[in-house]
């Protein structure tokens, strides 16, 4: 298998398939680089490089006590990027993903990149505020950190009932969705999983956002259980100069995987790319 050694030692596995132009994935939490195999057989299929890894604690990769933070997972990704030597790359980032794509453009420039994909991601902050009504607020980010130390299989099992929209009225959910989901969950580290909590509620990505200087595509589901679209997409793309917006209606947090938005989302991720 794959592996990339990062700085403080710990070994990130990644997925490198078809040739081309490479198209970087980036997951979300508590997932891991198999939430993209839809994604990236298409873009594979379709001339260009499909690259995904595990962040640390999560699937494949080591497990480490410590870097669970976003200025960690920034240097995690540009270790990767820095061992492919890979240029002209677009960045496409889920969920905790987009900050890791936000915050590395802000570490380390967009010197290696031609263009940038959020979908679903959490910038510029998730965490209700003065200055950010529209977040979640704190006590939902406790409880989430409570019900995983309490159990955690469950949990993960009742999560991807909201991740999904499959509480909603005429979803197109699978039970293999939630069960990919679970499985995926369960290979994150439990203290990956709560680290990561505090990490993605409250890292703010404003200044971040700012030092985007190329073509941005923002995606967003307008009934995101997890990630709310006022708090996050829209405020998105509004501060990343000439970013283009594009809202699924009643899209969920993972319209990635989900039968019907994951089609759309497959078209509209080619014809991004092949602009």
């Amino acid at each position: 298998m794959n592996y990339v050694t990062t700085r403080d030692g710990t070994q990130l596995f990644y997925k490198d398939w078809g040739s081309g132009r490479p198209v970087v994935f980036i997951h979300g939490w508590p997932l891991n680089a198999d939430a993209w195999e839809d994604q990236m057989k298409h873009v594979a299929d379709n001339g260009f490089r499909g690259i995904a890894h595990d962040r640390r604690g999560h699937g494949r990769s080591s497990q480490p006590w410590s870097g669970y933070d976003f200025d960690t997972f920034a240097d995690d990704l540009n270790a990767l990027l820095t061992h492919l030597d890979l240029r002209d790359v677009t960045l496409v980032a889920h969920s905790m993903g987009g900050g890791e794509l936000a915050r590395y453009i802000g570490r380390h420039g967009s010197g290696r990149v031609a263009s940038a994909v959020l979908l679903s991601a959490i910038p510029p902050l998730m965490i209700r505020t003065e200055d950010n009504p529209e977040g979640v607020p704190a006590e939902v980010f406790e409880d989430i950190k409570s019900s995983m130390r309490r159990e955690r299989s469950q949990h993960w099992r009742d999560t991807a009932e909201g991740f999904f929209g499959a509480n909603r009225e005429g979803n197109t959910v699978t039970q293999g969705n939630k069960d990919a989901f679970w499985f995926m969950a369960m290979h994150e580290s439990l203290e990956a999983g709560i680290a990561c909590v505090d990490a993605f509620a409250r890292t703010d990505f404003h200044e971040d956002l700012k030092k985007f200087d190329m073509p941005t595509l923002v995606i967003h589901g307008d009934d995101d259980q997890i990630v709310p679209i006022d708090a996050t997409g829209r405020k998105t793309a509004r501060l990343v100069p000439g970013a283009t917006l594009k809202v699924y209606e009643g899209g969920s947090h993972g319209i990635g995987l989900v039968p019907g938005h994951k089609e759309r989302f497959n078209q509209d991720l080619l014809a991004f790319l092949q602009r």
